[in-house]
């Protein structure tokens, strides 16, 4: 079955790249999780579908410039394990990578709220973390964190936790589409200004 994964990964980045300009940049985004791991979940809404519509806003609003190119490791529900992200993420050597998840706690309701980014050790990724920061505002800048991701992607790569599953304002604005269709738009002022 791994075998198979990895040929698929291969197959769909030799693809891809057949087709992408020489000059263009590649971004990644990472959309958390996926078919059985949910992630955060609150109320029959899923970490997993949340972060996935918001890169699919991300990759549509991209469509309008030719600076650079967005994929994503996942462009539907389907779990790919964490090896063949960072495979296909080193594979396709892109400028960046971001990876898009939703934060929890343990209470039912969190008083805490508001984004958080997660750095890899290098300058770079402290660099589009800071960037991030400043789009998202407000956004904390949580540090590095030995996350799979981060440790083993060759890119600069950043985690940004979007916002708490279980506040219900976070939770409102990250499913509506005005939040979602906000977020990315922030994504893509960061990216031309990389």
């Amino acid at each position: 079955m791994k075998g198979i994964k990895l040929l698929a990964i291969s197959v769909f980045s030799a693809a891809f790249l057949s087709f992408t300009p020489e000059n263009k940049k590649i971004i990644i985004i990472d959309a958390g999780h996926g078919g059985n791991d949910m992630g955060a979940n609150r109320d029959g809404i899923y970490e997993k579908d949340v972060v996935l519509n918001i890169a699919k806003e991300i990759r549509e609003f991209n469509n309008v410039q030719d600076k650079y190119e967005v994929i994503l490791t996942r462009d539907n529900d389907t779990y790919f394990q964490l090896a063949d992200r960072s495979a296909l993420i080193n594979k396709l050597n892109p400028e960046i990578v971001v990876s898009l998840h939703m934060n929890s706690s343990p209470h039912q309701e969190s008083v805490r709220f508001g984004k958080e980014v997660y750095t890899q050790s290098t300058e770079a990724s402290k660099k589009l973390a800071q960037q991030i920061s400043q789009k998202l505002n407000p956004c904390e800048i949580a540090g590095e964190k030995n996350l799979h991701i981060l440790r083993e992607s060759k890119a600069p790569t950043v985690l940004v936790e979007l916002g708490f599953m279980n506040n219900t304002e976070d939770r409102e604005y990250l499913t509506s589409k005005k939040g979602q269709k906000e977020i990315a738009q922030k994504f893509i002022e960061v990216f031309n200004e990389y």
